[in-house]
């Protein structure tokens, strides 16, 4: 019985390993937030949701959330991008660099922009916190607030969004 879970594992894992490393470009079909994008790969097949690595954009019900989400589908709404595969997440997304011909990091984009933050990690302020400092100094976008408040600490007080859009309802994955 072990041999035959050791041999599942080893066959999961096979079938998992050439996609992570398999970047892919595609055309982005929709747009879920500020954070998170559906993009169906040029070479065929159903669209593969994608996650912006290195960034947390504010959640759908929280202020500035529905701006993040309209800020990236304008960027990208059925343009082709190429998606530069990093790990997977809990929820199953693809954790991962997005740029266009004309843009090489969509995720800088945003937190320069002022519609994420860079995404913390321990004591780490991440990839884009130079942008944020940048987005910050100039009160752009989510910057433009008195407070504003970290996704992380909206989801820890109000639970994520819904479907219907509230705060403390399971996220529509």
């Amino acid at each position: 019985m072990r041999g035959i879970l050791r041999l599942a594992g080893l066959w999961a894992a096979l079938a998992l390993a050439p996609a992570l490393g398999a970047d892919f470009s595609g055309v982005v079909t929709r747009v879920t937030d500020g954070d998170t994008l559906w993009v169906r790969p040029a070479a065929g097949g159903r669209p593969r949701e994608v996650r912006l690595q290195g960034l947390d954009a504010p959640e759908i019900c929280q202020a500035h959330g529905p701006r993040a989400r309209a800020a990236l589908a304008a960027r990208l709404q059925g343009r082709r991008v190429q998606v530069r595969i990093r790990a997977r997440d809990d929820y199953g997304r693809w954790l991962s660099r997005v740029a266009t011909p004309d843009d090489p990091d969509v995720g800088a984009w945003m937190v320069v922009q002022g519609h994420a933050w860079s995404y913390r990690f321990r004591d780490s302020r991440g990839p884009y916190a130079a942008l944020e400092d940048r987005a910050r100094q100039a009160r752009r976008g989510l910057w433009a607030q008195a407070a504003p408040l970290e996704p992380r600490e909206f989801r820890r007080r109000h639970g994520s969004c819904g479907g219907a859009g509230q705060p403390g309802t399971r996220p529509n994955r």
